[in-house]
């Protein structure tokens, strides 16, 4: 059940439902999750500067169990994540910056309980 966020100032717009299920679909793949278990959020006009600029910019977060909790995994899932960032909002990527956040199962509730009772 991953928790993904992007902020960016650039504007709504560039989000249409066709944006969101393909990088849906590309984080599921790379994070090796179904598709139904995806949440996205993307969050688009903001206010933001990154590197000393406000050039366009994208600042991204994934929280998950289980598969954000080494550097060799977050590694691959950065470059995936990148690669079609990069290409789908042509964007540099020294104006894409992600954390990766490991959750427990007792952090994540979902249907009045916790994901370690489901």
């Amino acid at each position: 059940m991953p928790f993904v966020e992007l902020q960016t100032n650039l504007p709504g717009s560039s989000f249409d439902e066709g944006f969101l299920k393909k990088f849906c679909s590309c984080v599921a793949s790379t994070l090796n999750k179904p598709e139904e278990r995806m949440n996205v959020v993307v969050k688009p006009g903001l206010p933001m500067l990154i590197a000393g600029s406000c050039s366009p910019c994208v600042m991204l977060s994934v929280s998950a169990i289980s598969v954000t909790d080494t550097a060799d995994k977050n590694k691959q899932h950065s470059a995936k994540i990148f690669e079609f960032l990069t290409k789908e909002l042509s964007m540099a990527e020294d104006r894409i910056v992600i954390t990766f956040h490991e959750l427990q199962p007792h952090q994540v509730g979902k249907k009045g309980t916790v994901m370690s009772f489901l």
